[in-house]
């Protein structure tokens, strides 16, 4: 199954993975050291192959580099994506035909392959039963790359343009957790300009080629996201009709205070949160226990690890360790004990309290545990799209839906959109071996987006979400298919 590891990104990953090798050195040697694995730069000969697809079938698809260095992604405007692995190569070495396995899984698809011509020709082929039996033509857009300032850093951004007449609406994306390059990876900057949206995407401080050293500082984090918009409506000028934030997971917490620091026509949240880091890892436990089979007895039992780790963690490792080490005595030997997961705490039960103190600094990257959502949210009257996954397990929404439909009441241009079905990412799944595997984005997610980035209207099939909106009165979500009247 999918656990909650993802949703704080680098700061929550480094326990499992890198802690003991850091204490043992630290130990041992009586310094610190700092290890950071980064995946493998795609190879830049493949580029060419980036971008958007019209399909001679009609549709659009988008192919963006992925793990691994010659790997890549494909993806429709329905939802269905494959990933991609070199099958054949040139004698230079580059890639011309890949396999294909469904959503993430990585297992190949027998029989099927997708192709592409050269980078003169700007070609791609679909092949096999198990993909849309088409060919596509590389969509050309207007491509500016640009650096813009924010607290004394360079930081590298590109605007995307479709080639149309008139203003259109400018989408500038901001980054979730993650390290990669935006820039390289956001497959949302060919998707959105291929049906008519301008994009500025840019690499986050610490990230890609802009300067400076990744945080979590939402604050900063917020100063650099307005600073973008800033340099997307200078670039665009008169090209633009509105501009606007769109991101997903951390960018929850980033955009609506972003909104706050520049003039901003819309903000896009997806599978974001509107509470704090630390009830995000409480929320996630919860999670995991419910999965596992256990009661609400249990659950409230976890509650004071989860209270544990979360005055260690906010802490920045400085206190609560007694409490940490008495709830690891007091429940170390319980069934559900090993079922926890969350953010951190289930990383952090793994270790000594001596350890965490000697590693836990290393790792800090300014993230404000104790986050307060709610002033931003308050003080943003524009429009507003909150767009989650029901059965996030990395960002559980129960709390974050309460929140947004408690500020409905009094804002009337907040919509929130839910597809019961979705994990983090607002992508499907299916459970196999009592784990979670990822094979698609939700039908209707992407033009959800797409409409509403142009008009604002929530525009969803019934079958497939669940659509909120500004209602006179705080009624709890019933979780059906309706659609609340205005």
């Amino acid at each position: 199954m999918t656990d909650c590891g993802e949703g704080l990104g680098a700061a929550m990953k480094w326990v499992g993975r890198i802690l003991l090798g850091l204490v043992l050195v630290a130990t041992a040697t009586g310094t610190g050291a700092y290890f950071y694995f980064k995946e493998p730069v795609p190879d830049a000969r493949l580029a060419c192959y980036y971008g958007a697809y019209d399909l001679s079938g009609g549709g659009i698809a988008v192919v963006t580099p992925s793990s691994g260095t010659q790997n890549l992604r494909l993806v429709l405007m329905t939802g269905e994506t494959w990933f991609l692995q070199p099958l054949a190569q040139s004698a230079g070495g580059v890639p011309s035909k890949f396999s294909i396995s469904l959503g993430w899984t990585e297992k190949i698809i027998a029989g099927s392959d997708v192709a592409f011509g050269s980078c003169g020709e700007g070609k791609i082929a679909l092949h096999g039963d198990a993909l849309p039996k088409a060919t596509g033509t590389h969509r050309a857009f207007d491509i500016s790359d640009a650096t813009f300032a924010s607290h004394g850093l360079k930081l590298y951004g590109r605007l995307v343009m479709p080639q149309a007449k008139g203003p259109v609406p400018i989408a500038v994306l901001v980054h979730g957790s993650e390290r990669d390059s935006a820039v390289l990876f956001n497959r949302l900057q060919y998707l959105f300009a291929a049906n008519g949206i301008g994009v500025f995407v840019y690499d986050k401080r610490g990230t890609g080629k802009s300067e400076g050293s990744y945080t979590q500082d939402f604050n900063l984090l917020a100063d650099d996201a307005a600073a973008a918009l800033t340099k997307a409506r200078a670039l665009a000028g008169d090209r633009a009709s509105n501009v606007g934030f769109q991101g997903g997971s951390q960018a929850g917490w980033i955009e609506p205070l972003a909104a706050t620091k520049t003039k901003t026509d819309f903000v896009l949240v997806g599978f974001g949160l509107a509470e704090t880091p630390v009830d995000e890892d409480r929320d996630c436990v919860v999670v995991d226990l419910r999965d596992a089979g256990y009661s609400d007895d249990v659950i409230a039992r976890a509650r004071e690890i989860t209270d544990a780790t979360a005055r260690v963690i906010a802490s920045h490792f400085s206190e609560g360790f007694e409490q940490f080490e008495a709830v690891k005595v007091k429940y170390g030997n319980e069934p559900w004990y090993k079922a926890i997961k969350g953010q951190y705490t289930g990383d952090m039960l793994k270790y000594p309290s001596f350890a965490l103190r000697i590693a836990g600094p290393f790792f800090e990257v300014g993230t404000p545990y104790a986050y307060d959502s709610l002033p931003p949210l308050r003080a943003y009257d524009g429009p507003h799209l909150w767009v989650f996954g029901g059965s996030d397990s990395v960002a559980p929404s129960e709390q974050t839906l309460r929140v947004l439909r408690a500020l409905q009441v009094d804002k009337p241009k907040l919509g929130i959109v839910v597809f019961p079905k979705a994990d983090h990412g607002i992508i499907e799944f299916e459970k196999k071996n009592g784990e979670r595997v990822s094979t698609r984005f939700s039908p209707g997610y992407f033009d959800l987006m797409v409409d509403w980035i142009k008009t604002k209207k929530i525009n969803v099939p019934a079958d497939s979400a669940v659509v909120y909106v500004h209602t006179t009165d705080n009624t709890p979500p019933s979780g059906s298919a309706v659609m609340d009247t205005p």
